[in-house]
C-alpha cells in the first residue's frame, strides 16, 4: 500500500473551462496545481465537488488525476475523488483514478438514493475489498442527504484496513469529537468545511480539505501548520483574518464563487457547467473587496 498521510491541507481543486465551459482549460489547471505546490500544499484532491465532478466525462477525471499526478513527481501525494451513489461506477472510477497515478481514493456516501446505515457500510466494504490503496470517506449529510454514523464508521473501520480518513462535513463538532474518541488512532479525520477547521482541529483533526486554498494555499497551510504545532493562539488569529474570505466563497454554491475569485486574481475564467452558473455581479464585487482587505491586513 502506498504511503499517504491525511495531515494537513489538502486542496479540493477547480476544474477550469474554456469560455463556454465545453474544455477544461489545462494551461491554467497546470498553473493552478504549480500554485498550490508552491504554496506550500501537504496534498491535492482533484476530481472532487469543487471540481465539478459530476459533469465530467469518465475520461476527463482519468486526465484530471494523470496530469495533477504527473505535475506533483510524488512531492505530495493525490487524493483522488471517486465517490458515485452506484457501488460498481465507484469501484471502476476508482481502479481508474489509481491507474492514473493517484495515491488514495476519496468516495462520498451515496446521495440522492439514500442508503441505510447498513447500506452505506456494505458501499464503502465492497469498495474498499476492489482496491488496495487508503480509501477516505466523504460524510457531507447536506449535500447526500445522508449521514454515516459513527457506528456505521466503526464497523467499517473493523472490515476495511484500508479505510483510514474521512472529510467531515456534518457541521457538527460533536461527530467529528466522537468517532476520535471511539475510533482513537485508527482513522484520520480533516475537516470538510473552511470555517469550521480550526475548531475541529482543537478536538484532534488533522487539517482540513480546502476550497480556499484554491485562492491563498499559503495562508490556509500557515493557519493548518500552527495548530498541528499547538500553537493555536496563532492559529485562531490567522483562521479569524481568513473567515470574511471563507463566508464570501460559500455566499454561492461552490464552486461559483471561488472560480470567480481566481478569475479576478487573472488565473483562470469564472466558467462552470450547468447546472452551475456563473458567479453574480453582486458576489463578484463583494469578493473583490473582501479579497482587497484580506490582502491588505
Amino acid at each position: 500500500m502506498p504511503t499517504f498521510s491525511l495531515r494537513g491541507v489538502f486542496t479540493a481543486l477547480v476544474t477550469p473551462f474554456n469560455e463556454d465551459a465545453s474544455q477544461v482549460d489545462w494551461a491554467a489547471y497546470e498553473k493552478l496545481v504549480e500554485g498550490q505546490i508552491a504554496g506550500g500544499i501537504a496534498g491535492l484532491v482533484p476530481c472532487g465537488t469543487t471540481g465539478e465532478t459530476p459533469t465530467l466525462s469518465d475520461a476527463e477525471q482519468r486526465e484530471l488525476v494523470q496530469r495533477t499526478a504527473t505535475l506533483a513527481k510524488g512531492r505530495l501525494p493525490i487524493l483522488a475523488g471517486t465517490g458515485t451513489n452506484a457501488t460498481k461506477k465507484t469501484i471502476d472510477l476508482s481502479r481508474a483514478a489509481l491507474e492514473a497515478g493517484a495515491d488514495a481514493v476519496m468516495i462520498v456516501m451515496p446521495y440522492y438514493n439514500k442508503p441505510s446505515q447498513d447500506g452505506m457500510v456494505e458501499h464503502v466494504a465492497a469498495v474498499a475489498r476492489e482496491i488496495s490503496a487508503p480509501v477516505v470517506l466523504y460524510n457531507i449529510p447536506g449535500r447526500t442527504g445522508v449521514e454515516l454514523g459513527v457506528d456505521g464508521f466503526l464497523r467499517i473501520l473493523d472490515r476495511c484496513p484500508n479505510v483510514m480518513g474521512v472529510k467531515d462535513a456534518t457541521g457538527n463538532v460533536l461527530h467529528c469529537q466522537e468517532l476520535l474518541r471511539r475510533a482513537g488512532d485508527r482513522i484520520s479525520v480533516t475537516s470538510g468545511d473552511d470555517p469550521l477547521t480550526v475548531p475541529l482541529m482543537s478536538v484532534g483533526a488533522q487539517g482540513v480539505i480546502s476550497v480556499t486554498s484554491n485562492l491563498y494555499p499559503r495562508a490556509v497551510s500557515d493557519c493548518v501548520n500552527d495548530a498541528l504545532a499547538g500553537r493555536f493562539e496563532a492559529a485562531l488569529a490567522k483562521h479569524r483574518r481568513l473567515l470574511p474570505v471563507h463566508r464570501e466563497l460559500f455566499v454561492e454554491p461552490n464552486p461559483q464563487a471561488v472560480k470567480a475569485a481566481l478569475a479576478l486574481k487573472q488565473r483562470m475564467r469564472p466558467s462552470v457547467r450547468l447546472p452551475m452558473i456563473e458567479a453574480s455581479a453582486a458576489t463578484k464585487k463583494s469578493l473583490a473587496e473582501v479579497m482587497r482587505v484580506f490582502e491588505g491586513s
